[in-house]
């Protein structure tokens, strides 16, 4: 007899590592996200090891974990294209990488109304930085926050982004205005895609003596160091709707600065595919 754990485990363990989320995963699943917290719990009784680590916000692959995931979905392929093999037809699919913070914050809440309006279309989201999945084939195309060109890839614009500096109500004192002049005593936190200079361009305000506070290529990173009071986060304006909608951040100022814009970049090959065709020009409405 074979040992072999359940399979609707491994699924949800696949799924909330692929998302990064269990909510996420819970929605591509169409079950709760406690059902998806039992099934990987009683992976992780089955394996003897633990395959999470389970943050208050975000949940990270342990190195066990990782491990283990790079076998599962190997195995998982080896599967779905066994079956495509002796059964019907399958369905077109389309591979996104996709930043963390926007895949959490925009893109996976989303989705359930594409597989709603596309159910002939499947799509398998993954996340990443950079841009090295769809360069090496891993992704059929990614979204990601900055300015063309990309060499090798062309891009279709989804949505012009702005600036805002958010921070936690526990750093501003008072509900009344408050003076700019503030920022000289934060440390402002960092993203390598934005540039405090260009807020303070903006606001008319010349840079703050410690514009180089510490740095996070991680936009979700950055956003919770912000909830914890590390200082004050220079973050694109939709990432931080739900904090603000929350109250775990504020918006101390009353200044939006221009920002760079989200592209769907891939392949030209990939570009002329129907189906991401199809996902670009939905996606481009949802973003207006």
């Amino acid at each position: 007899m074979r040992r072999l754990p359940p399979f609707a485990p491994l699924l949800a363990f696949e799924t909330a590592a692929r998302l990064g989320s269990f909510l996420g995963a819970a929605e591509e699943l169409h079950v709760t996200p406690s059902a998806i917290s039992h099934r990987i719990k009683a992976l992780e009784h089955w394996l003897g090891m633990p395959l999470f680590v389970r943050h208050p916000r975000h949940i990270a692959l342990t190195a066990e974990g990782m491990r283990y995931l790079a076998e599962v979905r190997a195995a998982l392929d080896r599967l779905e294209q066994a079956s495509c093999a002796v059964g019907a037809v399958p369905r077109p699919a389309v591979r996104i990488s996709v930043a963390p913070a926007l895949g959490a914050k925009w893109l996976a809440p989303q989705l359930h109304a594409f597989r709603d309006e596309q159910p002939a279309i499947e799509l398998r989201l993954s996340t990443a930085t950079s841009l090295e999945p769809v360069s090496r084939g891993e992704a059929d195309i990614g979204i990601r926050y900055g300015r063309p060109p990309w060499p090798g890839l062309a891009s279709r614009k989804l949505r012009d982004e702005t600036l805002v500096v958010v921070c936690s109500p526990s750093l501003i004192d008072g509900d009344g205005p408050v003076d700019p002049s503030v920022l000289n005593r934060l440390p402002l936190l960092r993203h390598p895609l934005l540039d405090w200079r260009d807020w303070f361009d903006t606001a008319g305000l010349r840079p703050a003596p410690n514009a180089d506070g510490p740095s996070f290529d991680d936009a979700m990173m950055l956003l919770e160091a912000a909830v914890g009071g590390a200082g004050a986060a220079l973050i694109v304006a939709s990432l931080a709707t739900t904090y603000l909608a929350a109250g775990t951040l504020i918006e101390p100022f009353p200044v939006r600065a221009p920002g760079k814009a989200y592209y769907a970049i891939a392949s030209r090959d990939n570009l002329a595919r129907p189906e991401v065709q199809l996902l670009i020009r939905w996606l481009q409405a949802r973003a207006r």
